[in-house]
Parts: C-alpha cells; sequence; structure tokens
C-alpha cells in the first residue's frame, strides 16, 4: 500500500506482537504489562489509564519509538500518541512531567521528521507541535523537557527542536513529501509556532516568507480557503516584528492582497485580515519611500532642507534604518563634512548627526566610535554661519548626551 495514503483506522487495526519484543528485551515485562492493559481497549478505559498513570504511557511509547525500528511498529505506536491527544491536547502536558526530564521526549519524532514515509512525517510534525506548544513556560518552576540538567548524555533542547521542526516545515514548502498535503500541514503548523522568537529567527533564515507568499499567489495550485486564511493570519502576525514587513513589500504582496480582495471571501476572520495587512503595508510602504528618498539624497552628497530633516516623525520611524550596511549612511554623511564645498550640504550634514544623537538609543557612542567629533569640530570655524549653528548644535548633542538633547533646539 502506499503509505502516503495509509489511514489511522488501517493503522489501528494491526496486531502488534509485543510479547516478542519483550522476549528481545525491546520492552520491559512492565511495559508489556502497561501495553496489555491499554492496547485495543475502549476509548474510556485508554482515557482512564492516562488519568491514572499517564507519564508512564508517555514515557512507555517514546521508548518505544526510540528503540524499535519496524515500520509497522512505529506507526502503530505514533497512531496511538496521535489518538490520544488529539481526543485531548491537554493530554501533551503529560510530555513535560517531571519524571520524565532525563529522558529525551523531542529526539524520536525530530528523528522521524527526515526518516519515515508520509504518515510517519506527518504524524511526528503534529505531534511536535503539541508537545512544543504545552511545554511550561520560563519561571513556573516546573522542568521545560529538553532543558534537564541531571542527564549524563545530551538532551536535544528545545531551540533544537524548534529549528529542526522549522527546517523540515520550510522543506515541506520548497517540495512537499506528500503533493496536497505536504504544503498546508506546513503552513498550519507554523502559524501556531512562529509566536516563538526562535521560529521567527530560523524562519528568517530559511527564506521563509519567501516561500509563503506564492502559496496565495493567484496563479498557486495550493491556493484554497483553508491555505489563504492561514497564511494571510500569520502574515498579518508577523507584520510587527523584525524586517518582515519590508520583505512582504519586496516580495510583492501588496499587490497579492490587492488582487486576493477582489475574491468573494464569506470568511469575516480573513476579510478583517487582508484590510489589517493592507494598511500595514501601505504604511511600510509610506516609511520604506521617505527613507529610501533620504538615502538618495545623501548618497548623491547634495543636501538641502527638506521637511524629512526636521521631522520628528521620520526620525523616530527611521532611525534604526541608518544601522543597515554597517552604518553606511552615517558614514556617508561623514565624507560630506571631509569632502564637501557646500555650505547647505555641510549644515544639513551635521543638522542630520545632531538628529541621529538624539533619537537613536546609543546615537552618541556610535557617533563617537566614527571618529564625527574631530570632522565637525574643524566646521565650528567655518565662514558660513548656517555652518557654524549646526556644527555647535551637533557637538552639543554629541556632549551632552540623549538625556539633554531633546531641550536643544536648531
Amino acid at each position: 500500500m502506499d503509505q502516503a495514503e495509509l489511514t489511522m483506522d488501517q493503522v489501528l487495526k494491526r496486531d502488534i506482537p509485543w510479547e516478542t519484543y519483550m522476549t528481545t528485551k525491546l520492552i520491559s515485562a512492565t511495559g508489556l504489562q502497561l501495553l496489555r492493559r491499554y492496547d485495543k481497549k475502549p476509548e474510556s478505559a485508554r482515557a482512564q489509564l492516562l488519568d491514572e498513570d499517564g507519564p508512564a504511557y508517555v514515557h512507555l511509547f517514546v521508548s518505544i519509538l526510540r528503540d524499535i525500528f519496524k515500520e509497522e511498529t512505529v506507526e502503530y505506536v505514533l497512531a496511538l500518541i496521535y489518538e490520544m491527544l488529539s481526543a485531548n491536547p491537554a493530554r501533551a502536558r503529560l510530555f513535560h512531567d517531571k519524571s520524565l526530564a532525563d529522558g529525551d521526549t523531542y529526539e524520536p519524532f525530530l528523528r522521524l521528521l527526515s526518516k519515515g514515509n508520509w504518515f510517519i512525517q506527518e504524524k511526528s510534525c503534529k505531534i511536535l507541535a503539541w508537545i512544543i506548544s504545552a511545554r511550561p513556560k520560563a519561571g513556573n518552576g516546573a522542568i521545560a523537557n529538553g532543558e534537564a540538567s541531571g542527564s549524563k548524555k545530551p538532551i536535544t533542547t528545545i531551540d533544537g527542536v524548534l529549528k529542526g521542526l522549522v527546517d523540515w516545515l520550510c522543506a515541506q514548502l520548497k517540495q512537499p513529501s506528500h503533493p496536497t498535503r505536504g504544503a498546508p500541514i506546513a503552513i498550519s503548523c507554523l502559524s501556531s509556532l512562529l509566536k516563538e522568537p526562535v521560529v521567527r529567527s530560523s524562519f528568517v533564515q530559511a527564506d521563509g516568507v519567501k516561500l509563503l507568499v506564492p502559496l496565495i499567489s493567484p496563479a498557486s495550485t495550493q491556493q484554497s480557503i483553508q491555505v489563504v486564511r492561514v497564511v494571510i493570519l500569520t502574515f498579518r502576525n508577523l507584520l510587527p516584528k523584525g524586517t518582515f514587513a519590508a520583505q512582504m513589500v519586496d516580495l510583492g504582496l501588496p499587490h497579492i492582497i490587492h488582487s486576493l480582495k477582489t475574491q468573494a471571501w464569506s470568511d469575516e476572520d480573513l476579510l478583517d485580515a487582508l484590510n489589517q495587512l493592507e494598511e500595514g503595508l501601505k504604511d511600510k510602504i509610506k516609511k520604506l519611500s521617505s527613507f529610501d528618498k533620504y538615502k538618495q539624497e545623501v548618497l548623491l552628497g547634495h543636501l538641502d532642507w527638506n521637511p524629512m530633516h526636521k521631522e520628528a516623525n521620520f526620525w523616530r520611524e527611521n532611525v534604526t534604518s541608518f544601522e543597515e550596511n554597517d552604518f553606511q549612511i552615517l558614514r556617508v554623511l561623514l565624507t560630506i563634512l571631509d569632502t564637501s564645498s557646500d555650505p547647505r550640504s555641510l549644515a544639513v550634514a551635521c543638522f542630520d548627526l545632531s538628529q541621529f544623537i538624539q533619537y537613536h538609543a546609543a546615537g552618541r557612542v556610535i557617533v563617537t566610535d566614527l571618529k564625527a567629533k574631530e570632522r565637525v569640530m574643524k566646521l565650528m570655524n567655518h565662514e558660513n554661519a548656517e555652518v557654524t549653528k549646526n556644527a555647535l548644535l551637533c557637538i552639543q548633542r554629541l556632549l551632552l548626551g540623549a538625556k539633554y538633547a531633546s531641550f536643544l533646539q536648531a
């Protein structure tokens, strides 16, 4: 049978020879006893056993996945875990019980993502997502699984798990293991996992936004209400984080959003998310445009008193953009101070340096490190009054620091 189309029912109908595994010491006598009480029993009986002895069953299932490699048995145990968690996702907390702190609960599932057939990969992915979501939050006294200090062998850390899972999910977006189910499952898992900063970092490194955008473009074969909904909600949540908004603009998302809005969606949440995303991206484009204009003016080397130089909002919204390319724009401003013979350009360059000092949290330190003070001091005796006025302002802000700089007005 094609393993990609294997169903839970087909797997759970199998009879696994547990006694043979005990004879070969792959499971213990206690493990066999637990399995006999649990396997093939009604759901109510299994639920009671999990309530009474849940951590022991989790330990047993994880041990089997770690020690037994026969595909039929691996599929069967994954199906048992999947069944147990889908009936009650809160049971994922059992995987973080203190009694399991010295075991590597994550490792078997992470390994099976790359080793198994589609049934094994899909179930391992979903189980991992449940376990990760249920892990104890730092500071509540509980031991987060995978970070125990008493274990003698290295344990898979949560950061390692998240990175491994994100790599697999992004691989599914590039080249799905299953033609119709690979991408939707990856998108669904990512939407919940992207709340984690480590996941967002790995997602950026894997060029994740670039992988998601084509899935919602009008030409996509994957475009369905479920895929579009999850991707759009994910993008909306990522919009305020880091450089995601700039990436979305670069990849042409505003045009795709406009196209999607013309379709007759009946889903209110999706329509709201589309509107929020459209507004957020418009706002980002305005900010990008104003800084791009500024950047172009500086790179040309001819500065004038355009409104943006004195607009507080421009500096508040764009001051971190000056960090790009190892402070390229600041370095060009300093080059203007060294080489320009135009008094207006010199005055504006001094003023812009003083603005950077005022609005950037580390502005004073950065400008000092770039040896700006010496260059500006030379202009204090310039024949043009506009140049000397702005050179003085820059030096005052440089010496006084951000705390007092705001009191000095140009």
